[in-house]
């Protein structure tokens, strides 16, 4: 398992929460809502997860003692006031070290009533924070959301917990009640596309190969990655496709492309492709003409400022970038071929910079020195015993 998923089991855990791990599950005994149990001055460490750290706040709206949320060195430069903001409307106080970052402590309400609240970033995890603290919120939470994933309305409704969700072109607009309670459930995790992103880009620039990855989770928030490498050219097609507990799930199947082309990516597949960008970014470097990518400040506030990563690391492999604070164009080059070494020091350790410099090395040659491979841990701790398993021996 990923670090970040063994720090969501070590939170809950410390919460009162029995958990039995096995060999290929996971067992969660739940003590119904709000039933946590823990000690007096809890740490509870989300380490690198961003997810965790914003919704673990959510879920604690009626903590009658204070609680330390901590993170390492990458989290505690996150911007957390785009969560508790809005939890504050609930009641709950929050304390702080450093204004707005982790560390930071929280104690909760007893008279926490529904709120409304607008969600104008395309987050998330600010979203789902809000949805988790509504379980504990008397009366209607009703959220109007600009558009983001939407697994945690998904999961709400497999669970009958009462949400009503209304969708227009630019926002959702969610009320969610408080249930009466929550019936536990078996769920069998699909294959993580954001992981899978990695491996389309590098079959897709390598010679003569093809891909099929098997069981990925295609919920339409989410396939931003694959709409914007088809425009430009990648050779991708879905097999097998089935609807489980509400989601989408698809084989992936994948072949060499010799023929890309830029793209001048729509801004409204930025929700459902910002966490692939980076790679996105390496068909735009081998691609004929220039992309351009646009309104992507949301970037910048990933476990590392990746807009300016991306740019950066194009730059080292020969890619002529115009970088702004929010855009970036990039001057494909299809006949590029590194001979120069290159040296990438991945200081705050993002797992997204490091798996991107391997596909850049493995598909566009030279001699690269990526630091931090343990970076992968966080969220993909099996990335390079893959890239072995399918012939890229190189590493």
């Amino acid at each position: 398992m990923s670090e970040d998923v063994l720090a969501a089991i070590d939170s809950i855990k410390k919460l009162g929460i029995k958990v039995r791990i096995q060999k290929n599950y996971c067992e969660i005994v739940g003590n119904g809502i709000n039933g946590f149990k823990y000690i007096k001055n809890l740490t509870i460490d989300a380490k690198n997860s961003g997810t965790l750290g914003r919704l673990i706040l959510g879920l604690l709206i009626k903590s009658p003692k204070k609680i330390k949320i901590i993170g390492d060195k990458s989290l505690s430069k996150r911007d957390f006031s785009r969560v508790t903001t809005p939890l504050r409307k609930f009641g709950v106080k929050f304390f702080y070290k450093i204004k707005n970052k982790l560390p930071l402590t929280i104690l909760g309400t007893q008279s926490a009533k529904g709120i409304k609240y607008f969600e104008n970033k395309g987050s998330a995890q600010c979203k789902s924070s809000v949805m988790l603290a509504a379980l504990n919120a008397s009366g209607t939470t009703s959220i109007k959301a600009k558009k983001s994933r939407n697994h945690t309305e998904l999961l709400f409704k497999y669970l009958k917990i009462p949400i009503k969700v209304r969708k227009t072109k630019k926002f959702d607009f969610i009320d969610i009640k408080k249930p009466k309670k929550i019936i536990a459930f078996n769920y069998q995790i699909p294959g993580d596309i954001s992981s899978s992103a990695f491996f389309m880009v590098l079959t897709t620039l390598a010679d003569n190969s093809k891909l099929l990855i098997k069981n990925v989770n295609i919920n339409p928030s989410r396939v931003g990655v694959i709409t914007i490498l088809k425009k430009m050219g990648a050779k991708i097609t879905l097999e097998n496709q089935k609807n489980y507990r509400g989601e989408k799930i698809s084989d992936i199947l994948i072949k060499s492309s010799k023929k890309l082309k830029a793209i001048n990516c729509p801004v409204e597949l930025n929700s459902s492709a910002i966490d692939e960008f980076l790679v996105i970014f390496l068909i735009a470097a081998k691609a004929k003409g220039i992309s351009y990518f646009k309104d992507l400040s949301e970037l910048n506030q990933k476990e590392s400022p990746r807009l300016i990563w991306g740019s950066k690391i194009l730059n080292m492999m020969g890619i002529k970038t115009d970088l702004t604070n929010d855009s970036i164009k990039i001057y494909g080059q299809p006949d590029l071929e590194i001979k120069k070494p290159i040296t990438v020091k991945n200081y705050l350790k993002d797992h997204r910079v490091f798996m991107m410099s391997t596909i850049a090395a493995l598909t566009f040659g030279g001699k690269w020195k990526i630091y931090d491979k343990d970076s992968i841990n966080t969220s993909f701790p099996s990335f390079l015993k893959i890239i072995k398993n399918i012939n890229h021996s190189s590493l």
